[in-house]
């Protein structure tokens, strides 16, 4: 599967975040690192990754343009072969220290690091590298919580970071669901490479792929209207006290949200943001 790069110029954070923010609502996977040190007003960029086939539906594809031209954003496309997305990748990637060595995300190219937690991914085209906010955001709240003899779903697990820490800290049953076959093969690899394939089950699929199964955690770091669309399948799914921890919001969106996870009958435990993201503990009674 072949790959659309859009490199958009922003003009500051803020508008960075709106921006990937309405282009994951289109179908867009991928976004890169695109808040760097020092970063001035009108001199950032956010490299954003759609599969060529999603974005070739007519639909998409004008959403995109209309989007891109109404709102006066110089972007650049370019189309990337499935065989150079890891040299890309590898040309920008650093490894990831959350909460001062706790968890530490890296490469296999990277030298070990020996924290606590230490996750080896090659993401290719899968999102969840750790960079971005929200990702970084449900490590963080998974490293508070305890995961100790737990079952976990891990919906839209992307390069299987969470699944594959969910499994370090103590879960005994993961299954990580993906609806994207890219992402599935590269979540296999990567949970052979930390050797949790005894714990984490990568399954290829929607919400529908977990049938009738209950968990004591569910994990969901998608977006804003797959966690709407979702959320009451989310609740049918959770064990009673079980926690439900979502992302790939951003503040704004936060009230939304915890009002459609009211109705489905959870109650909202914990807010956290960071870089104008958002993530939500929820709390099955």
């Amino acid at each position: 599967m072949n790959y659309i790069e859009y490199n958009i110029n922003v003009a500051g954070s803020d508008e960075g975040e709106m921006v990937i923010a309405e282009l994951a609502d289109m179908g867009f996977e991928s976004f890169s690192d695109y808040l760097p040190d020092g970063f001035m007003a009108g001199a950032g960029s956010v490299k954003c990754y759609i599969a060529a086939d999603t974005e070739a539906d007519k639909n998409t594809h004008t959403r995109i343009q209309n989007f891109l031209y109404d709102g006066g954003y110089p972007y650049e496309r370019n189309e990337i072969e499935q065989q150079n997305w890891n040299a890309e990748w590898e040309s920008h990637f650093e490894p990831i220290d959350i909460l001062n060595g706790l968890c530490y995300i890296r490469a296999p190219f990277h030298a070990p690091h020996g924290a606590q937690y230490e996750i080896v991914i090659m993401p290719k085209m899968s999102f969840g590298t750790g960079h971005h906010a929200t990702t970084h955001l449900m490590v963080e709240q998974m490293l508070a919580l305890d995961f100790g003899g737990a079952s976990v779903l891990d919906m839209g697990s992307g390069t299987g970071i969470l699944a594959i820490l969910a499994a370090m800290r103590g879960a005994v049953v993961v299954d990580a669901v993906d609806i994207d076959e890219w992402a599935y093969e590269n979540c296999l690899e990567n949970v052979q490479t930390n050797e949790v394939q005894t714990v984490v089950c990568p399954i290829l699929g929607d919400v529908k792929a977990i049938g009738g199964k209950v968990y004591d955690y569910i994990l969901a770091n998608i977006n804003r209207n797959i966690l709407m669309a979702d959320m009451s399948r989310y609740a049918e799914s959770l064990r009673r006290g079980g926690l439900l921890l979502v992302s790939g919001i951003l503040e704004a969106d936060v009230d939304t949200i915890v009002r459609t996870a009211r109705e489905a009958g959870l109650h909202q435990t914990a807010t956290n943001t960071r870089e104008g993201w958002a993530q939500i503990t929820f709390q099955k009674a």
